[in-house]
Formats: C-alpha cells, sequence, structure tokens
C-alpha cells in the first residue's frame, strides 16, 4: 500500500515538473522570437547553445566514470549528426517565430509526434496498427488545415514551421535509435555537444553587435533552457515518460497564450481547428502506444 501511494506521489510530482517545464520553453520561445526579430535566428542559437552545452558537460561530469564514459559512443557519426540536426532545427524554428509568429508555428510543430509514428515503422521496427496509421491520417488533415493550401499560394512562413517540425520528428527518432545502443546519459551529451559546436561553426558569421538590455534577454533565454531541461529530466526521474509526456502538449497552450497576450497575435479558426485536431491525434497515439506496451508486458 505504502509503495503505491510513493509511486502515485512520485508519478504526480513529475506531471507538476513536466507542466513546470513546458511553461519554461513556451516562455523560451518568446523570447527567442523577441530577439530573432532584432538578430539573427543562427546567433541567437549559437550563444544559447554555449550555455547549453556548459550545462550538459556539467551534468555529465557528475555522472559515475565522468565525461570519458558518457562520452562513449558506439555510434558516433550518428550522435554527432543528431546533435547538428536539432541545433539547426532550433534556427529553422526560431525564424518561424520571428516570421510566422508563436501560435501558427506551434500549432503546425505540434504535427511533429505524427511523424514520429510514421516513421517508428520503417526506421525503428516498431509496429503501426491501424488506429494509430488513422490518427496520423487525421493528425495530417489538421496541418492541411492550419495550412490551408486550398486558399491561394501556400504561404512560404508556414513551410518552415514545417521544415522544423520533420527535422525535430527526425531528431526524435534518431534518439530513439540511438538510445537502444548508447543510453540516454550518452545521446544528451551529443545533443548539448554536438550541437554547440555546429551551430558555431557558422555562427560567427552572423555575430551582431548586441544592446546592453538584449544581453539580458540573452541571459534570460540560456537560463531558461538550462531550467527547462533540468526540469523535464527531473520529471522523468520521477516518473514513467508515458505518463507525463500527454503534458509536453501543454507547451502549445502556452506559446498561444504568450503569442496572443504579449505579441498581439491573433488566434485564427483554422488554427484552432486544425490545432485541436493534430493534438487530439498526437494524445491518441501516445494512448495507443502505451496500450501497446502494456499488452508487450
Amino acid at each position: 500500500m505504502t509503495d503505491t501511494l510513493d509511486t502515485a506521489l512520485s508519478t504526480r510530482r513529475g506531471i507538476w515538473l513536466m507542466i513546470a517545464a513546458m511553461v519554461v520553453f513556451a516562455a523560451q520561445d518568446g523570447v527567442s522570437k523577441h530577439l530573432a526579430t532584432h538578430y539573427s535566428p543562427v546567433f541567437v542559437t549559437m550563444i544559447r547553445y554555449w550555455f547549453f552545452a556548459v550545462f550538459v558537460i556539467a551534468l555529465s561530469a557528475r555522472r559515475a566514470g565522468g565525461l570519458r564514459r558518457v562520452a562513449q559512443t558506439q555510434l558516433p557519426l550518428l550522435q554527432i549528426m543528431r546533435g547538428a540536426l536539432l541545433a539547426l532545427e532550433i534556427v529553422v524554428m526560431i525564424t518561424a517565430f520571428a516570421l510566422l509568429g508563436l501560435v501558427e508555428s506551434h500549432a503546425i510543430f505540434a504535427g511533429y509526434t505524427l511523424i514520429v509514428t510514421a516513421l517508428s515503422g520503417p526506421v525503428l521496427g516498431e509496429k503501426v496498427g491501424w488506429r494509430r496509421w488513422t490518427a496520423v491520417g487525421v493528425g495530417f488533415v489538421g496541418v492541411l488545415i492550419i495550412l490551408r493550401p486550398g486558399e491561394g499560394v501556400l504561404d512560404a512562413r508556414s513551410l518552415i514551421a514545417l521544415a522544423a517540425t520533420v527535422m525535430f520528428a527526425v531528431y526524435h527518432v534518431a534518439t530513439r535509435y540511438v538510445n537502444r545502443v548508447d543510453g540516454s546519459a550518452t545521446s544528451f551529451f551529443y545533443t548539448g555537444v554536438a550541437g554547440a559546436a555546429a551551430v558555431t561553426l557558422i555562427g560567427p558569421f552572423f555575430w551582431t553587435p548586441m544592446a546592453g538590455w538584449d544581453w539580458g534577454w540573452m541571459a534570460l533565454l540560456s537560463v531558461m533552457g538550462m531550467s527547462g531541461h533540468y526540469l523535464l529530466i527531473s520529471a522523468l526521474n520521477h516518473a514513467e515518460v508515458s505518463s507525463v509526456q500527454p503534458f509536453a502538449y501543454l507547451q502549445l497552450v502556452f506559446a498561444v497564450m504568450i503569442g496572443v497576450v504579449v505579441f498581439g497575435e491573433r488566434l485564427d479558426p483554422a488554427i484552432v481547428a486544425g490545432g485541436a485536431l493534430v493534438v487530439a491525434a498526437g494524445l491518441f497515439t501516445l494512448w495507443r502506444e502505451r496500450v501497446r506496451r502494456g499488452a508487450r508486458g
């Protein structure tokens, strides 16, 4: 009885930590949008990644065996490529925030879980049943409602957000693949270090002198990045992924609130309807995945 109560309390704590992480990540996106209206998204991402890499190295150094053990990987090229891909995805997504806005960008981005589901069969060898394929189709309809291709020329800014969505889905699938061999600690290390190295190769070419106040915003952005990941890691330490993953969609809700209240963005009915379909389809695929794993034992 005591073990059951402790598990329930730990899961509840994990859920609240996950919600807190989504609040921080949504606020981070708001700060990213603000900075990207004045500075190159590549430059903003580079500074953000410098702080993130320090955070990752500090955490990794505290693990058993230290950095040497954490950095050991059987898939070095894939680890480096997925780390670089995430950094590039962040550049593309921040560009979408600046050009398209938080509301529509996040409504499109919510569909990444559906792409992950579609790729999990051919790439990871997982069985995807007809129910989840149906959910993928419904989610795709939601994305089309948001993009509205039938109303004229498709807005290129929406394609930027869609590109970021596909990139993040590929990164997510690659992460699941390497975790089968290397483990999450090694993957987290390469996410920060390889990403920082990749964006630093091109970031200096976009260097722009910053106003004094904007350095404060940049510092806040970096602290948010570290805090968000710390909260996320803490959430996963307290609860199973299947218990907290559905709450990741709250980032969409919080980001929409920031977009509307802070930046004066408009909640278009098509975005609301399409976003609702995408989120509903995504939640259904998560639920079916949990059922499948439960049946498998």
